[in-house]
């Protein structure tokens, strides 16, 4: 069975062929969505997409920013070129943004050599049979850098599982610690409500059946048993999603938005201090299970 991944990692991967030395690495953080920056030499842009193609089959959710280098007989027989095309587009743009906004700076050297591939290292052009074979060399590193990054995540969504199951079991007992006392609850909320009522109809002829049913109706609108019962259902599905050996960040998620729904709307019931407080602990816990969660794909 897979074991749930973190959407943090790290990985490194090298490959050498025709005198050359190719390394990739990348680093990955949490990501609602899949967000990819690839960074590769000018002259392999045109193999970006393959790249991106490749980095989806390790990973489904995160921001993933990878870095292609070369370094070895292809780029020692280089040389420094100007991409004169390039920069003549950013110096007009420069100039247009200058006109526009009438900035009196003139764009200069140092700004466009700043801006990327405007001087670039290497040969002009790579013909279609070299970018095949240097998609070979790309790819075998890739592959090893998200393999590495692969195990890292493993083993950090693992650490993530075991402590989420553990910060569980004490949500579970915390429950628990409530549902034991609603009984007692619900016992003083009806005589707190009997003796307020009796106050306050003190001369008032009224039928004491009907008395019972208005305090039975009082006392069934502060009573949580009905969100207690779904908080337990949560708990079992947020362990069986733990459990399923796939991507459940989503699903984690959404869960623990129902659990501060439930206990949103205990708080607002419940009328015992300390029934409040534990629902407060609760609220904490659940907070740090959320930080938890939003790290798992």
């Amino acid at each position: 069975m897979q074991r749930p991944l973190s959407m943090t990692g790290f990985g490194r991967g090298e490959s050498g062929g025709d005198g050359n030395k190719w390394v990739v690495e990348f680093r990955s953080v949490n990501h609602r969505y899949l967000d990819v920056k690839i960074k590769v030499p000018w002259k392999y842009a045109a193999l970006e997409e393959r790249i991106k193609q490749e980095i989806q089959q390790y990973h489904g959710r995160g921001h993933v920013d990878l870095f292609v280098n070369v370094n070895g007989a292809d780029v020692q027989s280089g040389r420094l070129r100007a991409n004169l095309t390039l920069a003549r587009e950013y110096y007009d743009c420069l100039q247009a943004i200058k006109e526009e906004l009438q900035i009196a700076d003139q764009p200069d050297l140092a700004m466009l050599a700043a801006f990327r591939d405007v001087i670039i290292l290497g040969q002009e052009d790579v013909v279609s049979e070299d970018l095949e074979m240097s998609w070979q060399y790309i790819r075998e590193a890739l592959v090893a850098a998200l393999t590495n990054g692969l195990t890292m995540r493993e083993n950090e969504g693992s650490a993530l599982k075991e402590d989420l199951l553990h910060r569980l079991g004490s949500f579970a007992k915390t429950v628990n610690g409530i549902e034991a006392v609603i009984p007692e609850l619900i016992r003083k909320r009806q005589e707190g409500l009997k003796d307020r009522l009796d106050n306050l109809l003190k001369g008032v002829d009224i039928d004491p059946v009907r008395f019972a049913q208005e305090v039975a109706i009082l006392v069934d609108k502060a009573d949580i048993s009905e969100e207690l019962t779904r908080l337990r259902s949560h708990l079992r599905q947020f362990e069986d999603f733990l459990n399923l050996g796939e991507p459940v960040g989503r699903r984690l998620d959404f869960l623990v938005q129902e659990f501060l729904r439930e206990l949103n709307t205990m708080a607002a019931k419940v009328g015992d201090t300390t029934a409040a407080y534990q629902i407060v602990d609760l609220k904490n816990e659940l907070e740090k299970m959320r930080e938890q969660v939003q790290n798992l794909e």
